[in-house]
């Protein structure tokens, strides 16, 4: 990951003011205002979350407020015609989706996909990693990554980039622009971990459990829960170790897979660096 010799030493006290609380959207937050290779980046404008469908009308309220112009929704069919998001009603701006199922039980986030044989936390932390070294790669998602990169490049105003929980698909979709711009690897692992703190922490947590237990009726200990419901700095590490295998670099792989050209993250630079 970004490979700056310093991280962003106001980082550590910004994490936690990142998040805007909200009743019915989980791990909404603000990954800009790190320090990246050709300056910091822009606050205001990159922001991340869970999906929206159980959104209040003060939730809404609050995301209307931020302009957002793009949405870049990463999860399949099945999930976004199961878990419709709310809008505010002068909502304006454009969803953007790659069309198809990013999981391969139709209907289930990616997390909730592993858990089939998971009883402990040590089978759950196994099935992350397995699930992390795919994710870069599903070709849905790849397909999203690209709207999303290619959004960047064409427009400076706000974007909120989401999937369920906001914490894997998300997580690396946020992490790959970190690393692009040249965000220190601490603050990338930073932001990626915030996910744990973020906003009503337990209650993301628990409505996670519910759906996982319900949907695949097997019995696992909280721990295992945690784990599935959390994100952790070797899942991370994982995904981005299995790019540099196959890729060679990072900057390889989002040329070869995800469209970012050195043209392409020029723009991107320009839009998201103050």
């Amino acid at each position: 990951m970004g490979d700056q010799d310093l991280g962003d030493q106001n980082s550590g006290d910004q994490h936690e003011s990142r998040v805007i609380a909200m009743a019915g959207i989980h791990n909404f937050r603000d990954y800009g205002g790190y320090v990246g290779r050709a300056g910091r980046l822009r606050q205001g404008v990159l922001w991340r979350s869970g999906q929206h469908s159980e959104a209040t009308a003060e939730d809404l309220d609050k995301v209307h407020t931020l302009e957002i112009a793009t949405v870049i929704d990463l999860r399949g069919d099945s999930e976004r015609a199961s878990n419709r998001c709310l809008r505010h009603p002068e909502f304006e701006g454009e969803v953007l989706f790659h069309p198809g199922e990013t999981a391969s039980a139709a209907g289930r986030a990616v997390h909730e996909e592993m858990a089939r044989d998971v009883r402990t936390a040590d089978d759950a932390r196994k099935a992350m990693l397995n699930l992390y070294e795919t994710l870069p790669f599903r070709p849905v998602l790849v397909g999203t990554y690209r709207l999303y990169m290619k959004a960047l490049a064409e427009r400076a105003s706000p974007s909120l980039l989401h999937c369920l929980a906001g914490k894997d698909r998300t997580g690396v979709a946020a992490a790959l622009v970190h690393d692009l711009l040249g965000v220190h690897h601490d603050d990338i692992n930073a932001d990626y971990l915030l996910t744990n703190t973020a906003g009503d922490a337990e209650a993301r947590i628990e409505a996670g459990a519910r759906h996982v237990r319900e949907g695949f009726g097997v019995s696992m200990d909280d721990a295992a829960v945690r784990v599935l419901m959390g994100v952790e700095a070797q899942f991370l590490e994982r995904a981005f170790a299995t790019i540099r295998e196959r890729h060679g670099s990072v900057e390889a792989y989002a040329r070869d897979v995800i469209g970012v050209t050195p043209q392409v993250l020029a723009a991107i630079e320009a839009n998201l660096v103050e």
